[in-house]
């Protein structure tokens, strides 16, 4: 399946070909509003060599940000290079950074609750992106064999994720156990599996980050259940109601989407696992 990539020069308009794709997705199925500015408005950059060496797959936000071989590479950092970014692997991350994911984010966070920046956390920003990935599983995004295990091996890697940064930085894990974890027990290739530790333990990120995602995500997902399937929201109305409600903690935002206003010294109580 790694080999089933787009030839050296063509990942751009494979990209453009999949963040089209995911939009007409989520609005065909009215998953959530997209503002036609937001569809508009994405731009796309590709990450030099030595940016790769940290950023070995996609950035997002309003620029996406793209990994694929460049000239200054060597040949077996472009095979490399070449495999990680595969179709299915990049249709699987796509979304997450553009729409419905981080670009559709702060899309809104700069026009809705501003006042919330304050009150930021990953558990927000990454979760949503992550919960996007298991809803669109849910709802058949994933058509072929190829595509559904380029979805699933994202989410081996966000376990793996929460399992060697919190090693790391516990002490029971080097960088290079890190390493071979992603690519034993997931399946990274090796270039990408130590760009993926560097940027993890670089200094920009915090102990709980990398936990955020998958954490984050299965939050927005218990409140999904308890939202969504019960009749209470539609998928559009529960979205956007947490699009426009601002980053901050998902405890907050249940508070907010039940409309139930919590104590002034409230303390975290809500069971998302139960």
């Amino acid at each position: 399946m790694k080999s089933r990539h787009v030839e050296p020069g063509e990942q751009p308009a494979l990209v453009r070909e999949l963040a089209r794709e995911a939009i007409d997705f989520v609005t065909s199925r009215e998953l959530v509003t997209v503002p036609p500015l937001a569809a508009e408005t994405w731009r796309m950059t590709m990450l030099s060599a030595e940016a790769q060496r940290t950023s070995p797959f996609f950035l997002g936000g309003e620029v996406v940000q793209v990994s694929f071989p460049t000239a200054t590479m060597s040949h077996e950092d472009k095979v490399m290079s070449l495999r990680a970014n595969n179709r299915a692997f990049s249709r699987a991350v796509v979304h997450h950074e553009l729409i419905p994911g981080h670009h559709l984010q702060g899309f809104m966070n700069d026009r809705h609750a501003t006042q919330r920046r304050s009150f930021r956390t990953a558990f927000w920003t990454e979760g949503w992106a992550l919960w996007w990935e298991m809803l669109l599983w849910d709802q058949g995004f994933a058509r072929t064999p190829d595509e559904r295990i380029g979805m699933l091996f994202w989410r081996s890697h966000r376990c793996a994720r929460i399992v060697f940064s919190l090693s790391f930085h516990l002490g029971t894990m080097t960088e290079a156990e890190c390493v071979e974890l992603l690519v034993t027990e997931v399946g990274h290739e090796r270039r990408a599996a130590e760009g993926e530790v560097r940027r993890s333990f670089g200094g920009d990120y915090g102990p709980l980050y990398q936990a955020a995602y998958l954490t984050g995500g299965m939050q927005f997902r218990a409140l999904h259940r308890e939202l969504v399937a019960t009749g209470s929201m539609t998928n559009r109305a529960f979205h956007d109601a947490i699009l426009q409600g601002g980053n901050m903690p998902i405890e907050f935002v249940r508070a907010l989407l039940l409309g139930v206003a919590p104590e002034r010294e409230a303390l975290p109580s809500w069971r998302f696992l139960d």
